[in-house]
C-alpha cells in the first residue's frame, strides 16, 4: 500500500505575508511532528532580507519561547554575525522544520534528526518565506537545511564555500550550523570551526555587496 505523505501545502494562506504565514503555520499538522512540540516556531527577521539563513528545527530552547536561534548555537550564531559585519536585524533566520523533533533522555528532550519526509512536508512554508522575503542569497546551515533548499540529499563538505544557483534561489550558500561548531570536544578544534565559520559569513557578505555594487 502506498503511504500518504502529507503536507504543510493545505495550511497556506491565500495572501501571502510574514505576519498571515506565521499565523497559519500555528495550527500546522503536516507532518506529525506538531503532536510532541510545544508550538511552531517560524521564522524571523527582517521582512525584505538581503540574505536568508536556514536552520534545521527549533532546539530545546526555541521549542518553549518560540523563536528561532535563542540557545546556544544561536548565541554562537549572533557572535558570528556581529564579527562578519552582519547585522542579525538585517537578515531573516527560519528553519527547514518548524517543529522541535525530540526523544526522551532522562529527563532532557534529545534531538532527533528531522526525517526527509518532514523536510520535504515543511518545505512549503520555506518556500512561501522565500517568496514573501525575496532574499538575494540564501544559506544553509547544515545538511538538513541544505536538504530542503536544494530538494535532495547533499553532502555539505562538496558544497561548502561557494555560490550554488537553485530554483528556490539565484545564489545559496552551504556552511555548518552553529551548533556543530559547539559540538567539538576540544577548545582548539572549537576555536577553529568557529572562525572558518565566521570567514564564510565574511565572504557571503562580500558577495552580498559585490551583488549591489
Amino acid at each position: 500500500m502506498r503511504r500518504l505523505v502529507r503536507s504543510a501545502r493545505p495550511f497556506l494562506p491565500v495572501q501571502l505575508s510574514l505576519s498571515q504565514l506565521r499565523e497559519s503555520a500555528a495550527g500546522c499538522t503536516g507532518c506529525d511532528l506538531y503532536k510532541h512540540a510545544t508550538q511552531t516556531v517560524f521564522g524571523e527577521g527582517a521582512a525584505q532580507a538581503s540574505i536568508l539563513f536556514v536552520g534545521e528545527q527549533p532546539g530545546d530552547q526555541e521549542d518553549v519561547a518560540g523563536h528561532p536561534f535563542v540557545g546556544p548555537a544561536g548565541k554562537t550564531f549572533d557572535k558570528a554575525l556581529i564579527e562578519a559585519g552582519i547585522p542579525r536585524r538585517d537578515v531573516y533566520v527560519t528553519n527547514a522544520v518548524k517543529h522541535f523533533k525530540w526523544e526522551p533522555q532522562g529527563k532532557r528532550r534529545k534531538h532527533k534528526k528531522p526525517s526527509a519526509a518532514e523536510i520535504a512536508a515543511c518545505r512549503p512554508w520555506l518556500e512561501a518565506e522565500v517568496a514573501v522575503v525575496t532574499p538575494r542569497i540564501i544559506v544553509c546551515l547544515g545538511v538538513t537545511a541544505a536538504q530542503s533548499v536544494f530538494g535532495k540529499a547533499v553532502r555539505l563538505n562538496d558544497m561548502r564555500g561557494r555560490p550554488w544557483s537553485t530554483p528556490l534561489a539565484e545564489t545559496v550558500f552551504v556552511t555548518v550550523h552553529p551548533s556543530a561548531i559547539l559540538r567539538h570536544p576540544e577548545a582548539a578544534e572549537r576555536e577553529h570551526e568557529y572562525r572558518r565559520f565566521v570567514e564564510e559569513l565574511q565572504n557571503i557578505q562580500n558577495q552580498l555587496r559585490s551583488k549591489a555594487a
